[in-house]
Protein backbone atom coordinates (compact mmCIF):
# COMPACT_ATOMS: atom_id res chain seq x y z
CA UNK A 1 0.00 0.00 0.00
CA UNK A 2 2.92 2.34 0.69
CA UNK A 3 4.21 1.91 -2.86
CA UNK A 4 0.70 2.58 -4.21
CA UNK A 5 0.49 5.78 -2.17
CA UNK A 6 4.00 6.91 -3.08
CA UNK A 7 3.44 6.29 -6.81
CA UNK A 8 0.44 8.64 -6.80
CA UNK A 9 2.55 11.55 -5.60
CA UNK A 10 1.68 14.57 -3.45
CA UNK A 11 -1.99 14.86 -4.57
CA UNK A 12 -2.66 11.59 -2.73
CA UNK A 13 -2.49 13.44 0.61
CA UNK A 14 -5.49 15.78 0.11
CA UNK A 15 -7.39 12.99 -1.66
CA UNK A 16 -6.86 10.78 1.39
CA UNK A 17 -7.75 13.60 3.79
CA UNK A 18 -11.02 14.45 2.05
CA UNK A 19 -11.77 10.74 1.67
CA UNK A 20 -11.28 10.02 5.37
CA UNK A 21 -13.51 12.95 6.28
CA UNK A 22 -16.14 11.59 3.88
CA UNK A 23 -15.93 8.09 5.38
CA UNK A 24 -16.20 9.55 8.90
CA UNK A 25 -19.28 11.55 7.88
CA UNK A 26 -20.78 8.42 6.29
CA UNK A 27 -20.24 6.45 9.51
CA UNK A 28 -21.88 9.29 11.46
CA UNK A 29 -24.81 9.22 9.02
CA UNK A 30 -25.04 5.45 9.42
CA UNK A 31 -25.24 5.82 13.21
CA UNK A 32 -27.51 8.90 13.17
CA UNK A 33 -29.43 8.91 9.88
CA UNK A 34 -30.31 12.58 9.59
CA UNK A 35 -30.40 14.56 6.36
CA UNK A 36 -27.80 17.08 7.47
CA UNK A 37 -25.16 14.34 7.60
CA UNK A 38 -26.14 13.01 4.18
CA UNK A 39 -25.45 16.40 2.62
CA UNK A 40 -21.97 16.43 4.15
CA UNK A 41 -21.27 12.94 2.78
CA UNK A 42 -22.34 14.00 -0.71
CA UNK A 43 -20.28 17.21 -0.59
CA UNK A 44 -17.16 15.44 0.65
CA UNK A 45 -17.70 12.71 -1.93
CA UNK A 46 -17.69 15.27 -4.72
CA UNK A 47 -14.59 16.89 -3.21
CA UNK A 48 -12.79 13.55 -2.93
CA UNK A 49 -13.58 12.59 -6.53
CA UNK A 50 -12.58 16.06 -7.73
CA UNK A 51 -9.27 15.89 -5.89
CA UNK A 52 -8.57 12.43 -7.30
CA UNK A 53 -9.30 13.69 -10.80
CA UNK A 54 -7.15 16.77 -10.25
CA UNK A 55 -4.28 14.57 -9.04
CA UNK A 56 -4.66 12.44 -12.17
CA UNK A 57 -4.54 15.49 -14.42
CA UNK A 58 -1.53 16.95 -12.60
CA UNK A 59 0.27 13.62 -12.91
CA UNK A 60 -0.37 13.50 -16.64
CA UNK A 61 0.81 17.07 -17.02
CA UNK A 62 4.08 16.30 -15.26
CA UNK A 63 4.56 13.12 -17.27
CA UNK A 64 4.13 14.83 -20.61
CA UNK A 65 6.05 17.91 -19.54
CA UNK A 66 9.25 15.92 -19.16
CA UNK A 67 8.60 13.26 -21.80
CA UNK A 68 10.70 15.12 -24.37
CA UNK A 69 13.76 14.66 -22.14
CA UNK A 70 13.45 10.86 -22.42
CA UNK A 71 15.10 9.03 -25.34
CA UNK A 72 12.64 8.51 -28.20
CA UNK A 73 12.81 4.73 -27.88
CA UNK A 74 11.60 4.89 -24.25
CA UNK A 75 8.97 7.60 -24.56
CA UNK A 76 6.01 5.26 -24.99
CA UNK A 77 7.04 3.18 -21.99
CA UNK A 78 7.57 6.24 -19.81
CA UNK A 79 4.25 7.74 -20.93
CA UNK A 80 2.48 4.48 -20.04
CA UNK A 81 4.13 4.36 -16.62
CA UNK A 82 3.24 8.01 -15.98
CA UNK A 83 -0.37 7.34 -16.95
CA UNK A 84 -0.49 4.31 -14.62
CA UNK A 85 0.99 6.23 -11.70
CA UNK A 86 -1.36 9.15 -12.29
CA UNK A 87 -4.36 6.83 -12.09
CA UNK A 88 -3.49 5.99 -8.48
CA UNK A 89 -5.17 9.23 -7.40
CA UNK A 90 -8.44 8.26 -9.08
CA UNK A 91 -8.27 4.71 -7.70
CA UNK A 92 -7.76 5.99 -4.14
CA UNK A 93 -10.69 8.39 -4.51
CA UNK A 94 -12.95 5.65 -5.88
CA UNK A 95 -12.00 3.19 -3.11
CA UNK A 96 -12.89 5.75 -0.46
CA UNK A 97 -16.15 6.70 -2.19
CA UNK A 98 -17.19 3.03 -2.41
CA UNK A 99 -16.49 2.53 1.30
CA UNK A 100 -18.40 5.68 2.27
CA UNK A 101 -21.28 4.71 -0.03
CA UNK A 102 -21.69 1.41 1.78
CA UNK A 103 -21.96 3.18 5.14
CA UNK A 104 -24.28 5.84 3.72
CA UNK A 105 -26.51 3.15 2.18
CA UNK A 106 -26.93 1.52 5.57
CA UNK A 107 -27.81 4.92 7.02
CA UNK A 108 -30.34 5.56 4.26
CA UNK A 109 -31.91 2.16 4.87
CA UNK A 110 -32.17 2.89 8.59
CA UNK A 111 -33.69 6.32 7.87
CA UNK A 112 -36.31 4.88 5.52
CA UNK A 113 -37.17 2.15 8.01
CA UNK A 114 -37.57 4.71 10.81
CA UNK A 115 -39.77 6.88 8.57
CA UNK A 116 -41.94 3.88 7.72
CA UNK A 117 -42.38 3.07 11.42
CA UNK A 118 -43.42 6.64 12.18
CA UNK A 119 -45.86 6.68 9.27
CA UNK A 120 -47.49 3.41 10.29
CA UNK A 121 -47.83 4.34 13.96
CA UNK A 122 -51.41 4.87 15.11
Amino acid sequence: MGEFFHAGGPPMIPTLLFGFLMVAAAVLYMLRPQGKYAAVVVGLGATTLSMGTLGFCLGLMMTFRYLSKVPAADQLTVAGLGFEESLHNVVLALMLVVLASLFASIGAFRASRAAAMVASAP
